[in-house]
């Protein structure tokens, strides 16, 4: 090793990565104990000595550049190393604890995991789950989230990703609202019915053409950017929605809308961040939740 190489100090790495993980230097110095002050100067001296440009000031928050989103990576691999240090010397290097967030769309979180999650903490107590709902694509790299279930494959080569499966989904109805429109739907009566929009209506749109049916944005009259909220609509009669079918089925009151429509599959992807490979608490949860979610009964 070129030992004369290592030109930065390890307490000023540790100020940039806590900084980079908790998003400001106030937090950064509460969790290090220090005055902000110091751990501001601690930072500027590690941008000084690497002679680059870490952070940019953002309205009010601290957003990492891409020379530090690379550093970032590098130095959270010391800040692992340096913890199983400590860990090895207080005989605690067996214990698997620490924070993971899981980033998934809302019905996932609401209606999947659960199941998943209490057989987790059964088997690793000491890990805490924090679930990160959104229905759009969380940024591992920046740190949004320690993993996420995806539907789309990842486009960036320092996240893993595995894929797990494909999922059937339907458009789904309340049989009360199939009833009082006779018992059964065509393809043909589409463009006289009621959909539920979720965040994107175009998009949606799109998705419910693919299914072959003739409707337009006019046909989406309620809708919610909370997936959960929307189902809910779906589940009261107000109209009809795509669904995984692994959902659908935990409802007894809802049915497949349409007797002549041929269900879709989507994909579902389990995407992480390279440390997968260094971080026990990482991979004991990524691997919980790929074997929970291969488990999971496709519904019809």
């Amino acid at each position: 090793m070129n030992w004369q190489s290592i030109t930065f100090d390890w307490n000023q790495a540790r100020a940039f990565l806590v900084t980079a993980e908790e998003g400001s230097l106030s937090a950064a110095a509460r969790a290090l104990r220090l005055t902000q002050p110091t751990l501001s100067r601690q930072v500027a001296a590690l941008e000084e000595a690497l002679g680059v440009t870490l952070f940019e000031r953002v309205a009010k928050s601290l957003v990492l550049t891409d020379a530090g989103i690379e550093l970032a990576e590098h130095v959270r691999v010391m800040g692992e190393a340096a913890s199983r240090v400590s860990l090895a010397a207080s005989g605690k290097a067996q214990q698997v604890e620490g924070l993971v967030t899981i980033s998934s769309t809302d019905l996932m979180a609401a209606h999947i995991l659960p199941d998943i999650l209490r057989e987790l903490r059964d088997k690793a107590p000491g890990i805490e789950v924090k679930v990160l709902c959104t229905n759009s694509l969380s940024d591992l790299r920046r740190r949004e989230a320690d993993i996420a279930v995806r539907h789309v494959a990842p486009d960036h080569p320092d996240l893993y990703a595995r894929k797990l499966r494909e999922a059937p989904a339907r458009i789904y109805c309340a049989r009360c609202y199939l009833d009082a429109r006779g018992g059964k739907l065509s393809k043909a009566d589409a463009a006289g019915l009621d959909f539920i929009g979720y965040d994107n209506n175009e998009e949606l749109v799109s998705y419910l053409r693919a299914f072959g049916l003739d409707v337009g944005e006019a046909n989406i009259r309620l809708g919610s950017p909370n997936g959960v909220v929307a189902w809910e609509f779906v589940r009261r009669g107000f109209g009809l929605s795509i669904m995984a079918d692994e959902i659908a089925a935990r409802f007894p009151e809802i049915v497949p809308a349409f007797e002549d429509v041929e269900p879709v599959t989507f994909p579902i992807w389990l995407v992480t961040h390279r440390e997968l490979h260094t971080s026990r608490r990482i991979r004991t949860v990524f691997d919980h939740l790929a074997e929970g979610l291969l488990r999971v009964e496709p519904g019809l």
